[in-house]
């Protein structure tokens, strides 16, 4: 299992190296300087380029790049130029609120999801499971951003149930919480009803309800436990497009995580907030993504055995 989690480790470093230099470039592209409207309307050219220098934001794209990379190996994301403070602080400051949305669409996700594609599987190709099947696609198909107004629309404008954005008690989280994880609901309603009808056919079910055990018992002991394989690896890339999700449905709901913040920063063209933020992202992105890959290797002897050797 070591060297598993040493290979999954060393694939994370192609993966930084490429998202970092394609924000960069990017960023590079974009019009506007930051620089010169940061600067008194009277400077000089050589007083906007000592700033630059002084920024580290002077040379090429290339030079650029490198210099924050090396940073960044120490652990330095630099200063954001908009905020004027430490991105790291800026980030950590911001990322629980980003992973307090994150968690509780899951909770939503799980509780829609996994119900309704045991329902669907148990009771298949009976109406239930077209109608599952048909909530599960609109799931997956309807932008969340498009949701997320229809919600505030219908249950915080029209009903005054919910508060329309923010952040305070846990009524401000429901909304945001319910757009973000009704969308990945649907995927992983299709995946949990796939892998249960995958294990309903098994002979050794056939042999418990021979002996007599009651259905119940037979998809809550013994159906779910073997689906859930398949569910715990689409479970880390659901978690993986709640954060990277967040960002649309933060600035929809005025949420004030790391997703608002990285919007913002690209705005207001704060190339190092802006990068700082996306690197993270990706961090604990692929961290979860090896997270549950290690969760899915104890749990298939399959992977266990092959790195075993």
């Amino acid at each position: 299992m070591h060297r598993y989690i040493i290979k999954r480790i060393l694939m994370m470093i192609p993966v930084l190296l490429a998202v970092s230099f394609v924000v960069y470039f990017l960023m590079d592209l974009a019009p506007g300087d930051i620089i010169s409207s940061m600067a008194p309307q009277d400077a000089t050219e050589a007083e906007i380029e000592m700033m630059r220098e002084e920024l580290g934001l002077n040379g090429t794209l290339m030079e650029r790049y490198f210099r924050y990379m090396k940073g960044l190996i120490k652990g330095d994301l630099g200063m954001s130029l908009s905020l004027k403070r430490p991105v790291a602080e800026c980030f950590f400051q911001r990322f629980p609120a980003t992973l307090k949305l994150a968690f509780a669409s899951i909770i939503v996700t799980l509780l829609i999801s996994i119900p309704l594609g045991i329902a669907a599987a148990t009771h298949h190709r009976s109406v239930l499971d077209g109608v599952s099947m048909v909530t599960a696609l609109l799931g997956v198909s309807m932008p969340a951003f498009w949701l997320g107004l229809l919600l505030i629309l219908a249950l915080s404008l029209k009903l005054k149930l919910f508060p329309s954005g923010g952040s305070g008690g846990i009524e401000y989280i429901i909304l945001p919480a319910l757009t973000l994880g009704a969308g990945n609901a649907g995927h992983m309603t299709r995946i949990t009803r796939s892998s249960m009808l995958d294990v309903i056919r098994q002979d050794y079910l056939r042999t418990a309800r021979a002996k007599g055990v009651s259905e119940k018992q037979v998809i809550r002991k013994h159906a779910l436990k073997n689906a859930l394989i398949p569910i715990i690896n689409v479970f880390g890339t659901t978690f993986g497009n709640s954060l990277g999700g967040a960002v649309a449905i933060e600035t929809v709901f005025a949420w004030p995580g790391v997703g608002r913040l990285t919007v913002s920063a690209i705005n207001n063209r704060d190339m190092t907030l802006a990068t700082g933020c996306i690197i993270m992202f990706t961090i604990f992105m692929n961290v979860t993504m090896l997270l549950v890959d290690i969760a899915y290797a104890y749990a298939d002897p399959r992977i266990k055995a092959q790195y075993s050797n």
